[in-house]
Order: structure tokens, then C-alpha cells, then sequence
């Protein structure tokens, strides 16, 4: 579907036509006229789908069509980082260039200018606010932030925000909304805190649900097949001689990924860690030294699973298997970005071959197991147990799944170096 098909105003679609927007999203299709009608929405998709607009371009046309408040906020989006803010207030300008709509975005900063740019934005009143939860409730908390005329409420990559500890920020903010008002929630999964967050804040709310897209072709993985102890040697091996310029490995928890930043650094390796014990300044300058290639390794929880806007990542470790099928496929999405290639391998201990099993469904085909390098003793037999004994050989949309156990794929062979 076109844009043009889609009833908009003449404005918004002279922006649109200007950025090159010309046919819908999946996403854009289902949700603009949904949104568009009033409903509340929870929307799963992935991040690079197009969701900015499934959500921006509907409000700008209820706000362009109805008479709201000039001198109220009518609008918050609430985004869980400054990087995420920034880019939907950098969209936020474009599809309402020719529009009278204002926008302030609040996010983190050292600058005490900053604070008081947003502060004045917030007072007079803006058709949309972008916002972190942390810095709009800094705001709030000094007493001069009306949010009781708000009738759009978007939260966008909720999943994230509840990672990074969020949720009572978040319902705080809920507080000062009225009840009256349309939310609007987008995630790139649906947990279970995802779920129980939805029947607090949305009413009656239509589900949009996305197919979570295949790993790119430009993806090389792999896996090892270890046991949890061979794991930081199976990495100390890999960099033996050569550590590519960006690296990302992903652990399941903030203790895990201490530890292994720990031990990575004690073979001097040049790593930093991310994740929730970690505050907003924090986050970014250890996200800025690994942009600057000052930091070559990043440790990390799923909390930059989608944040990270890195086109050249080279390579992606899974130290543990991720829980969750699609949370494996967000991870190793970081690398084979901008029509680069990439490597993402994963460590799988014991207790995790049925879950590692499960994602090989999920994506259609078995990955190659690359032999455990001789000097780090025996490997544990790839021997994965099917859940509740079912061996339906069905991805989790139900589709059957092509690949045999063991696989191949060229150039993952024993010992080899990850060269730039």
C-alpha cells in the first residue's frame, strides 16, 4: 500500500513525498489507520520496520484534524534512550515540516542549557513531547509539567524500558495522565511484564503482531558446543591472534556480564560493560567510547539487543543462549548491517542445548557446530531434548522447518581467526 492511498492530509503527505516515503511497511499499513480511528494499539515489531512513522504519522494527522490545546502537552512518546529520542524527534521534524505542529524532545545531559531549553518547551505547552522516563521525571518533580490535557501516550520499544528498570518510572508518569486518552505501545516482544503493563494502561487495545524477520543472509553463525567452563577459553582462543574492531557479547544477566568483563580484562583486552546497574551518563559514555573504537569489546546484557545503531559490528558472541527465540535473532541482528558481513556464534553449555535447539527451528535451519579446538579437552555431545518430548519439527509460527542436524557453512572451520 502507498501512502498517498491512506487518508492524509495534503501536509503530511507533502513530507512524506519529501523523505521518500513511498509505500507502507507492513507495520505503517496495519497500524496508521488504526491508530488514525482512535483505538489503543499494542504493536510487536521489530526494530528497522518502519514503526516511527506507524505511530508518528497518525498522531500528526488526528493533531492537524482535531482541535487541541495550543497551549497544552498533547502528546508524549516516551523512548527508553536519549539515541532512540533523538531519532524520533529527528523524524518528528521531517513528516511535519509543512505543518504547524510543535515538538520538544527531553532526554539526559550534562548541559544545564539543555535542561532549561526543555524546561521553557514544557511550560509553554508542545502538540508533542519525546521523552526518557528519567529526564521528564525530573521535570515533573519540580512542579511546572501539565500532563492532565495529554491525549496521545506512546511508549516505544517497551520491552527495553522494562529491561532497564523503568516500570515505576513509567507508572508515575501514567498517574499525571487523564484517563481519558489514547496509548498507543510498541514492542519488539511480549513477554509476560509486557502483557500485565499493557492491562494497566491500555483500553480495549486491537494487537498487531509481526512476524519476527529470519536472520540476513550476511549472518555466518556458528556455535560451539561446550561445557560452561571452557566458555572464557573458547574466547581467549578466538582473539588469540586477532580481535576484530567491534565486538559485541551478550550475557543473561548484569552479574554474568561483570564477570566476564573481569576476566576479559585480565588478558588485557579492551572491553567495556553495559548494563542496568549502570545510569544514563554512564550508558553513553561507555557507548561513545565504543563508537570511537577506544573500547573494541562490549560486554552486555539485552539492553543494547536494539538500542545499538552501529552499522559495522563484526562479530556477535552469545556467551549464554538467549531465553527467547526472537531475543536471539535481535542479538545477532547487531552484525551484517549496511550490506557488511558478519559472524554471530554462539556458546552452548549443557543445560542450554534444548533451548539452542528450539532457536535452530525457529529460524528454519540447523547452525554449524564448529569443533572445540583440541586443547581445551573434550566437548559435550550435541544431544538437545525436544520440550514436553513433541518433535513436530514446527517453528513457533507453526510453519514446518527445513535444515539437518549438524549442518555446514563454509569458512567456520577448526581454529579459525576473525580477521577485519
Amino acid at each position: 500500500m502507498k501512502f498517498t492511498e491512506l487518508d492524509l492530509d495534503d501536509s503530511l503527505l507533502e513530507a512524506l513525498d519529501a523523505m521518500r516515503f513511498d509505500e507502507c511497511t507492513p507495520i505503517q499499513e496495519k497500524a496508521i489507520p488504526l491508530i488514525a480511528e482512535g483505538k489503543d494499539v499494542i504493536a510487536v515489531a521489530q526494530t528497522g520496520t518502519g514503526k516511527t512513522a506507524a505511530f508518528l504519522v497518525p498522531i500528526l494527522q488526528r493533531l492537524a484534524r482535531g482541535s487541541y490545546p495550543e497551549d497544552a502537552i498533547n502528546c508524549i512518546i516516551m523512548a527508553p534512550t536519549r539515541e532512540l529520542a533523538q531519532q524520533i524527534d529527528q523524524q518528528m521534524e521531517g513528516f511535519s515540516y509543512f505543518m504547524p505542529a510543535s515538538s520538544v524532545a527531553v532526554y539526559g545531559g550534562n548541559d544545564g542549557i539543555l535542561f532549561e531549553q526543555q524546561k521553557k518547551g514544557l511550560m509553554l505547552g508542545a502538540d508533542v513531547v519525546i521523552a526518557t522516563p528519567g529526564r521528564l521525571l525530573a521535570h515533573l518533580s519540580l512542579g511546572y509539567v501539565d500532563l492532565s490535557r495529554v491525549s496521545f501516550f506512546v511508549l516505544d520499544e517497551a520491552d527495553r524500558m522494562l529491561d532497564m528498570g523503568f516500570y515505576d518510572d513509567i507508572m508515575q508518569i501514567v498517574k499525571q495522565l487523564p484517563n481519558e486518552r489514547q496509548t498507543v505501545m510498541f514492542s519488539a516482544t511480549m513477554p509476560d511484564k509486557i502483557q500485565q503493563l499493557a492491562q494497566h494502561i491500555l483500553h480495549e487495545p486491537v494487537e498487531i503482531k509481526l512476524a519476527v524477520s529470519r536472520p540476513a543472509d550476511k549472518i555466518l553463525q556458528a556455535a560451539y558446543i561446550c561445557y560452561e567452563n571452557q566458555k572464557l577459553r573458547i574466547i581467549q582462543h578466538l582473539f588469540s591472534e586477532e580481535v576484530p574492531d567491534r565486538v559485541i557479547i551478550f550475557a543473561s544477566s548484569k552479574l554474568k556480564v561483570k564477570e566476564v568483563t573481569k576476566a576479559l580484562k585480565t588478558l588485557k583486552l579492551n572491553v567495556g560493560e553495559m548494563h542496568s546497574d549502570l545510569d544514563q551518563p554512564q550508558r553513553e559514555a561507555v557507548m561513545h567510547e565504543f563508537k570511537a573504537g577506544r573500547i573494541n569489546i562490549l560486554v552486555a546484557t539485552n539492553i543494547v539487543a536494539r538500542g545499538i545503531d552501529i552499522d559495522d559490528i563484526r562479530l556477535v558472541i552469545n556467551y549464554d543462549v538467549p531465553r527467547d527465540s526472537e531475543d536471539y535473532v535481535h542479538r545477532i541482528g547487531r552484525t551484517a548491517r549496511a550490506n557488511h558481513e558478519g559472524v554471530a556464534i554462539t556458546f552452548v553449555n549443557e543445560k542450554e542445548q534444548t533451548s539452542f535447539k528450539q532457536i535452530e527451528d525457529f529460524i528454519g535451519k540447523a547452525v554449524y557446530k564448529i569443533p572445540l579446538p583440541e586443547e581445551l579437552g573434550e566437548a559435550p555431545a550435541y544431544k538437545p531434548r525436544s520440550r514436553s518430548h513433541e518433535t513436530t519439527g514446527r517453528g513457533r509460527d507453526g510453519n514446518r522447518r527445513g535444515g539437518r542436524q549438524g549442518g555446514h557453512s563454509k569458512g567456520m572451520g577448526r581454529g579459525k581467526s576473525f580477521r577485519n
